[in-house]
């Protein structure tokens, strides 16, 4: 049996066991890729770092320590707020607006898990005072940031025009805009109708102050809190809303420095510690679109100086880093590396090259894409697979264009996937959820869209010859 066999079959009971044991697949991911690189590939241990995901570990820690304190002193309260009276209460389009944001942001530049990484914990922050579907939000504003995430002067849009444009194949920036657009904009939709949209629409508008369970000419109460609260001074608790508003969401404990804004219920009021927490996000925005900086770092030097300014507010923020989802997350994309280091990956690309009908290799090349791409480097994937269909696209069966955007599609769609920079983005960032439901969420739909999109992207986009 071929080393890379045994690595891709060493990766599938990695899969068993975390699913069927509930261990951490991130521990068990750091032990098989210390076997297999030390007794299949012959790696040292710094062979098998190499694929340890040094920055993303920083931007996981970063951003929700950042957000943590954002929680724990009452700004996401007050954006939440701000949120509702911008689309005067329209509850349903919140998930739309999150998914339009993140896609102006990548359309004009920013790395999409940088775009995902600003939004997500506002977006997840709202889903959970007005009980929508955390699956819903998060995925909407994956999907958002890949809707816009090749146009001409975004960074997956001039690395791939670029690949196009070394390998001396045939291109269209603005085609691949589009294909990544509209496949997104569709998802969106499907998702938005099956997760919860039309109910949401139903609910009709609420007022900030009612936390969701209000619905237009209807009323709804909320129990009281019960359990432990969070330092988002949220307590969980039971409640049912009557008329429109459905289901009321958890009864809401505010401390002192957190009230509602007296009796001209007006809203979360800005206090100091705030105001500097928005200017410290805003800060965030800027230095990683505008100047280029990396979003870990400046996240936890932020995080730092308001931790130092308002120490009571930020004390147990460093606890709510998701430290069991950095775990999960760089132990797997060490094996991922090890995967690299040792051929598994371009072993698998070049067998599927070697075949000899164009449309198969076409649809294998996408589904190698979406699978690895939803544990690896999204652009990273595509820059070996289209050098990879060069030699059948040269044979002029498969147009060039249609094949690029088809590989585009299916590698980026699957960001979603738990196991990518976004997906785990957004499993960090989701506050007050049971993380393991919510990660077999993200797990199960990340798998049907590997199954299904690489398939139809393949029916649409290269089938019928474009380019």
């Amino acid at each position: 049996m071929s080393p890379e066999l045994i690595s891709i079959l060493v990766l599938v009971v990695v899969f068993v066991i975390a699913t069927t044991r509930s261990v951490n697949m991130g521990a068990l991911a750091f032990a098989a890729a210390f076997g297999v690189g030390t007794l299949v590939a012959d790696l040292d241990a710094d062979g098998i770092f190499a694929g340890f995901p040094g920055d993303l570990f920083v931007v996981l820690v970063g951003v929700t320590y950042l957000f943590a304190i954002a929680r724990a002193n009452g700004t996401t309260d007050w954006l939440v707020h701000a949120a509702v009276r911008l689309v005067r209460g329209r509850v349903a389009l919140i998930p739309w607006v999150m998914f339009a944001l993140t896609g102006a942001l990548t359309a004009i530049g920013a790395v999409s898990p940088a775009a995902v990484a600003i939004v997500a914990p506002i977006a997840l922050s709202f889903a959970t005072r007005y009980s929508i579907s955390p699956l819903l939000m998060g995925t909407m504003v994956v999907h958002g940031a890949q809707a816009g995430g090749f146009s001409p002067i975004s960074i997956y849009g001039s690395i791939v025009n670029g690949i196009v444009e070394r390998e001396k194949l045939p291109g269209s920036e603005v085609g691949l805009f589009l294909a990544s657009l509209v496949a997104n904009l569709l998802i969106a939709a499907v998702l938005f109708a099956l997760l919860g949209g039309r109910k949401l629409w139903a609910r009709g508008a609420v007022t900030p102050e009612d936390g969701g369970a209000r619905g237009k000419g209807g009323t709804g109460t909320g129990g009281a809190g019960a359990g432990t609260s969070t330092g988002t001074g949220t307590g969980t608790g039971a409640g049912t809303g009557a008329g429109t508003g459905g289901t009321a969401p958890a009864a809401v404990a505010v401390r002192p420095d957190q009230e509602t804004g007296g009796a001209d219920g007006t809203g979360v009021r800005l206090t100091p510690a705030r105001i500097a927490t928005l200017v410290a996000l805003v800060a965030l925005v800027v230095a990683v679109l505008g100047f280029d900086l990396d979003a870990g770092l400046t996240a936890v030097t932020l995080a730092v100086v308001l931790s130092t300014a308002w120490p009571d507010d930020s004390r147990r923020a460093v606890g709510e880093i998701a430290w069991s989802t950095v775990l999960l997350i760089c132990g797997v994309l060490t094996y991922v590396g090890v995967l690299e280091e040792m051929g598994t990956i371009t072993w698998a690309g070049e067998g599927v090259g070697g075949i000899g009908v164009p449309l198969l290799a076409a649809v294998l090349l996408c589904y190698i894409g979406a699978i690895v791409s939803a544990f690896a480097s999204s652009v990273g994937i595509m820059g070996a697979l289209i050098p990879l269909a060069v030699p059948f696209l040269a044979q002029g069966e498969i147009g060039a264009v249609g094949m690029v955007a088809a590989l585009a599609v299916s590698a980026t769609v699957v960001d979603v996937s738990p196991f990518s920079t976004n997906g785990a983005l957004v499993l960090a960032a989701a506050p007050d959820v049971d993380r393991d439901r919510f990660f077999r969420q993200l797990m199960i739909y990340g798998g049907i869209v590997v199954a299904a999109v690489p398939a139809l992207a393949w029916l649409v986009l290269v089938v019928p010859g474009f380019g």
